[in-house]
């Protein structure tokens, strides 16, 4: 028998230093080729390190939340064969195919809302039960944690078909089937005291979210402006455009229309289509513009960036969107597609409520903000009409820009926006 020592690797583009976030096998396990054993988290991504041997797990190299150096020990397994010591770096990491971190329009674009949870205190049937240690914690991302604690469910009961025995938002409502069907099942009482704690440790992109935004609201001198837009005639178009293209051009969403009004906007406003270096004093105005999308995932709150969005018409807009969410959803988004943007466009979709105050994605130094859309009566020409209406939150940094020309920008986006056609007149 002999030891292989796995090192962190390289993750490239000069990284020295990388976040364990997430281990997935303990001190014993049996390994094989290619199977996941950890998540490390860069500035921006998240990746999986993959097993480049079969083997068993002897030494775990750090803990989740340690900042390990490239090319120090991560883990170390037993192989068969010559007994000499045997060093590699791990395979090249590749894009986690499940995020094991904490939260998620269409990106944040449309979020995909999790299964209706009961409220916390409301009874559930139990299922088929897994053997576990009173004090094992189950794999689970944040979200199934949270998801279980809204259904009443011990998550340490519920059998895991994810990676490495995972439990996944499938296996909860496997585990309420079960035992729906299972008449004996004992059922927790409605109005049941409840006494547990949980504590999260905040790492990973839980951690790398917390700093961006502590900073981004330290650094930065935040003011917000909302405008209501009155949508109908966009989403008349949308509409029109979707049943008669949408077959073989794929459906659109209200998001591609927001980025073109974005570019054609930004034409007038060049100073919100800028990046600010707060530290040697200079702003940078960009000519091309590269929209970031908030998008929500398992991981955390992403931004992948849809590039040169002025030469993109609405249906390749909509695709790259598309594309981007996705991936950042499945945590297979590369650095490269999660970094530089020029101004981002953030929308919590039919949860987007009537207010709310962004936090801007420093360096930028604007950041737009969509509201839900809502049917109300409104007076048009002296008449009292039902109309959809929808308001921008947006946000700006007032050391750069002044409270009258992001007022006149948004505005810039309403007119074009309630007039759509012209959005497309050159």
């Amino acid at each position: 028998m002999g030891t292989h020592v796995i090192k962190m690797p390289d993750i490239g583009e000069g990284i020295a230093e990388v976040e364990l976030s997430q281990w997935h096998v303990k001190v014993g396990d049996l390994v094989v080729e290619d199977q996941v054993l950890a998540d490390v988290m860069t500035d921006k991504a998240m990746v999986d390190i993959p097993s480049p041997v079969h083997g068993k797990v002897i030494a775990l190299g750090g803990q989740p939340g340690e900042v390990m150096a490239v090319g120090s020990v991560l883990i170390s397994i037993e192989v068969e064969g010559a007994g000499n010591l045997k060093e590699s770096a791990a395979p090249a990491p590749v894009a986690a195919q499940e995020p094991p971190v904490a939260p998620k329009v269409e990106a944040a674009v449309e979020s995909k809302p999790a299964a209706a949870a009961a409220p916390r205190s409301a009874p559930v049937c139990q299922g088929p039960m897994v053997a576990r240690e009173a004090d094992e914690r189950p794999l689970a991302s944040p979200a199934v944690r949270k998801h279980a604690l809204d259904l009443g469910i011990q998550l340490r009961l519920v059998r895991g078909t994810g990676p490495a025995g995972r439990v996944l938002h499938e296996d909860l409502e496997a585990y309420l089937a079960q035992g729906q069907s299972n008449a004996s099942a004992p059922a927790t009482a409605a109005y049941a005291q409840r006494h547990d704690e949980e504590q999260i440790q905040v790492i990973g992109m839980r951690r790398k979210i917390a700093q961006r935004m502590q900073d981004a609201t330290q650094r930065a001198a935040h003011f917000s402006y909302v405008e209501e837009i009155d949508v109908t005639a966009i989403e008349e178009l949308r509409s029109h455009l979707n049943e008669k293209h949408g077959a073989n051009r794929g459906k659109l969403t209200l998001l591609p229309f927001l980025v073109r009004a974005l570019v054609v906007a930004l034409r007038d406003f060049p100073q919100m289509n800028a990046r600010y270096d707060d530290e040697a004093q200079v702003i940078t105005r960009l000519g091309a513009v590269h929209v970031g999308v908030a998008t929500q995932s398992d991981v955390g709150l992403m931004v992948p960036v849809v590039r040169h969005a002025e030469a993109r018409s609405l249906w390749d807009s909509a695709a790259e969107i598309s594309r981007l969410a996705n991936a950042a959803r499945t945590g297979k988004a590369s650095r490269d597609e999660l970094s530089g943007s020029t101004i981002t466009l953030t929308s919590l979709g039919a949860l987007g409520g009537i207010v709310s105050t962004p936090v801007l994605n420093l360096p930028e130094v604007a950041i737009v903000g969509v509201n839900k859309i809502v049917e109300r009566p409104m007076v048009v020409k002296g008449q009292v009409v039902i109309r959809k209406m929808m308001n921008l939150s947006s946000s700006f940094d007032h050391r750069v820009v002044d409270g009258m020309d992001a007022a006149l920008f948004i505005q810039a986006i309403r007119g074009l926006l309630e007039q759509p056609a012209t959005l497309f007149v050159e």
